[in-house]
């Protein structure tokens, strides 16, 4: 009993430190959105997108945390990255070099 407490209370701490993250990220443009999305063993994917358009991306160890932290944070989680929500993003130079170098095996 005493392991789960302490595996309950670090992961509670860790979504809480994912939640002042995307608290702070969400401050800083103007509010956010985001998705959490399966990464198999390694865990979630929080992505964020900024009401400017900015985005970025978290990683948790766990489904589970990556939606405790979303959650805490208070933003709007869509089910998937698409549609209205996908076309938020505005990428910029360095995206599109990167893009095109994949593209032309770079």
């Amino acid at each position: 009993m005493a392991d789960t407490q302490q595996v309950d209370a670090k992961a509670e701490r860790k979504a809480a430190r994912l939640a002042k993250q995307i608290g702070s990220f969400a401050r800083a443009h103007g509010g956010a959105e985001g998705n959490v999305a399966h990464l198999g063993q390694r865990g979630a994917r929080i992505v964020l997108v900024g009401e400017d358009g900015a985005w970025g991306d978290l990683v948790a160890p766990t489904y589970a945390i990556a939606e405790q932290a979303v959650q805490k944070a208070g933003i709007t989680t869509h089910e998937s990255f698409d549609g209205e929500f996908a076309a938020k993003v505005r990428t910029g130079p360095y995206e599109w070099k990167r893009m095109a170098g994949i593209q032309l095996g770079g």
